[in-house]
């Protein structure tokens, strides 16, 4: 009996868990487990361990399939990653970084870069094949007009996969950010100041509540005159 441990990560954002049912399976290059339930119940920015046991041992793990299935309501669930622990110690990491949605299974491979050349098992060769074929479907171009640089061959970002769109919970985030470092230079005297610099030390005082970290994208948006 061999007996994997397993580490499923779900990302932070506000909208990132899910109610729906998720299961996995690890496929080693001897061999895959069944597939094991993980937890009905997801939370943003937590972790769900547990045990895939299996009759033999299955090999360097090669990928894993994550199964999403609806019990009632559809609940979207973004999967940061996955690491697996082989009972000889061995540690596997798996990035996901995207979305599942609806009833769907999604194939993770190991996260070691490695060439087209690099893939011996058939296993990895038609996964690697059936990833560029859904990115080639995924990112269709057409012509706008001419002489006009090409673009997606969508009506609306709304047709577009939600890891591909940018998100409303991103934009949410991003406008959030735009929000509040306006809102501190405000505050710290940036925007009402109508004269000029006397000095660089007067204006790393502005900057104290960022470190400076914004000074030099400062100086590329909006050029500040000295005296």
């Amino acid at each position: 009996m061999a007996v994997y441990k397993v580490t499923v990560a779900t990302g932070d954002m506000v909208e990132a868990g899910t109610s729906n049912s998720i299961s996995i399976t690890l496929v080693g290059s001897y061999g895959e487990s069944r597939q094991t339930t993980v937890s009905f119940l997801f939370l943003p920015g937590k972790e769900r361990s547990l045990s895939v046991y299996c009759g033999q041992d299955l090999g360097p793990i090669v990928l894993i399939r994550l199964h999403k299935w609806r019990l009632f309501l559809e609940d979207a669930w973004f999967c940061k990653d996955v690491r697996v622990t082989a009972p000889n110690g061995t540690l596997y990491r798996f990035p996901c970084y995207q979305w599942l949605e609806g009833v769907t299974t999604v194939e993770v491979r190991e996260g070691s870069g490695k060439k087209l050349v690099d893939d011996k098992l058939q296993i990895l060769k038609e996964h690697r094949h059936r990833e560029l074929a859904a990115r080639q479907e995924a990112y269709r171009w057409k012509n706008f007009a001419q002489g006009w640089p090409r673009c997606l061959n969508v009506d609306s970002i709304s047709e577009l996969d939600s890891n591909i769109q940018f998100s409303r919970i991103r934009a949410t985030n991003f406008n959030g950010f735009l929000i509040f470092q306006g809102a501190s230079h405000f505050l710290s005297g940036f925007l009402l100041r109508r004269t000029s610099w006397n000095s660089l030390d007067e204006m790393r005082t502005i900057f104290s509540r960022t470190q400076g970290r914004d000074i030099g994208g400062c100086f590329v948006c909006c050029p500040l005159p000295f005296p």
